[in-house]
């Protein structure tokens, strides 16, 4: 029998602990000031990139402070065993304060209002008194209509002397909180089951390439479920800039071989703004970058001078014809970024496709003619003497940044904020009130007494008193 008490004891002290305000002041202070860490260190980068990032703050102690953080676990902060287990607190907590307190306000909620004694009227917070001309009768519905007027239906009570009016309003507001409280609940859970089953990953895809893995920023593959492939990937700049104003990506989704239509498409064009999803994971467009290989393809437009025009594609160092005519142009030479230094000399001055151009040395008959640097951002360029020299592409030589997420719980803490809307609202924007309005005869008129009483929101509810003694002297 003694045990039992004991074990009660341990019971009951766990209980105090998990239902204490305190606990959930102390442990939400600490998963918000390590989220600020968390939040400043890149998690799950390269080291020299955080150590860089520290040495502004710290200097040469940098590395120190970094080896310190990556222990504690700072550097994948989310996924470590310590900030799952302060969520998991914090959630016991919410919980358990929550059936602490939500026993005496359920009563309160599922309890309808009843007529009450003069004893108890005396005791409400709000009351007031007044005189109405005529019979109960007709007070009796002037008051039904002025109730009706400020969102309260009537319930009537014959007593001694007259009758007692009653109404509420807003009962159910009471539980705003605890809406609130489990929306937190699922806000968490919907964050648990991301950093459980869900993934964060990056996939490069060189154009005409595909892949039906992610990887990880150590080095982890993550099977897709399918393969995706990149069609064609273009980046547009600035005028005169080397800025980039948009870059885009061209992808298929591939089951067993085949492509998937999506929105009814087998080719998806995305962007940064605009995704694609599929089978519950997402690809963003985030980075680009260049790799050509020896299987890139040059794409170019060719017109001759009267008017016959043909699309040609072709490798570094084929050739291609001037339709109509016996001019050959043979790729000699490429930069993806031409520039021009103060002396005139050509130099690359970037990796990436800033500035393509690429070098045609041109024959007539075997016999060299002439030679030219055609920029695919320069139309000028594009005119030689016998036609037209569009430079449209360098096609399988620039790859495609994707982001690559899936998080199973991303609808579940949609609906968390859906549902603490509700529970905020009700919590700050309702109240539940409610008013008992005794009438008696007195020396042929009516004596009215209005007691009443508010959970929350005194000064807003005396002014629905105000309202409904306006409308009985209406």
């Amino acid at each position: 029998m003694s045990n039992k008490k004991e074990n009660q004891g341990v019971v009951d002290r766990v209980w105090s602990f998990f239902s204490s305000i305190t606990l959930a002041v102390v442990v939400f202070s600490v998963i918000s000031l390590t989220s600020i860490v968390g939040t400043i260190i890149e998690q799950g980068a390269e080291p020299e990139r955080n150590i860089k990032l520290l040495s502004k703050f710290f200097g040469d102690a940098s590395p120190t402070v970094f080896r310190i953080l990556d222990s504690l676990g700072f550097t994948n902060m989310f996924h470590s065993w310590w900030f799952i287990a302060l969520l998991f607190v914090f959630a016991a907590n919410l919980i358990i304060c929550s059936l602490d307190r939500l026993p005496r306000i359920w009563n309160i909620v599922k309890e309808p209002i009843k007529p009450l004694s003069i004893d108890l009227l005396n005791t409400m917070p709000i009351k007031r008194e007044m005189v109405l001309k005529g019979k109960i009768d007709n007070a009796k519905g002037v008051m039904e209509s002025a109730l009706k007027r400020i969102g309260f239906k009537a319930n009537i009570h014959l007593q001694d002397n007259g009758l007692q009016i009653y109404a509420e309003k807003g009962r159910h507001s009471r539980l705003g909180v605890y809406v609130t409280h489990f929306s937190i609940i699922l806000i968490l859970i919907g964050a648990v089951a991301g950093i459980f089953f869900g993934f964060n990953a990056s996939l490069n895809l060189l154009e005409g390439t595909t892949s039906a893995v992610a990887y990880m920023r150590n080095g982890k593959e993550i099977p897709l479920g399918f393969e995706i492939g990149c069609n064609d990937f273009e980046t547009s700049f600035y005028e005169n800039s080397d800025t980039p104003k948009s870059y885009k990506s061209w992808l298929t989704i591939l089951e067993n071989g085949r492509p998937v239509k999506i929105n009814g498409k087998e080719v998806t064009e995305i962007d940064v703004n605009s995704p694609l999803r599929y089978k519950g994971i997402t690809f963003y467009q985030s980075s680009y970058g260049f790799s050509p290989t020896k299987d890139s393809l040059f794409k170019f437009s060719v017109t001759s001078n009267d008017g016959r025009k043909q699309d040609v594609q072709l490798k570094f160092g084929e050739s291609f014809n001037i339709p109509g005519t016996n001019i050959m142009g043979k790729v000699a030479d490429f930069s993806p970024a031409l520039g021009i230094d103060e002396a005139g000399r050509m130099f690359t001055y970037a990796e990436m496709m800033n500035n393509p151009a690429v070098f045609v040395e041109f024959t007539e008959n075997g016999k060299p003619k002439h030679n030219q640097w055609i920029l695919k951002r320069y139309p000028q360029t594009w005119r030689v003497p016998d036609g037209m020299v569009e430079f449209k592409d360098l096609w399988g030589a620039q790859y495609t940044g994707l982001q690559v997420r899936k998080d199973p719980g991303v609808w579940i803490v949609y609906l968390g904020f859906l549902v603490m809307t509700v529970g905020l609202y009700a919590a700050f924007f309702m109240s539940h009130g409610r008013i008992w309005v005794t009438l008696k005869d007195e020396k042929g008129s009516t004596k009215v007494t209005i007691a009443a009483s508010v959970n929350k929101n005194k000064a807003a509810f005396e002014q629905k008193i105000e309202k409904l003694l306006g409308g009985l002297h209406g």
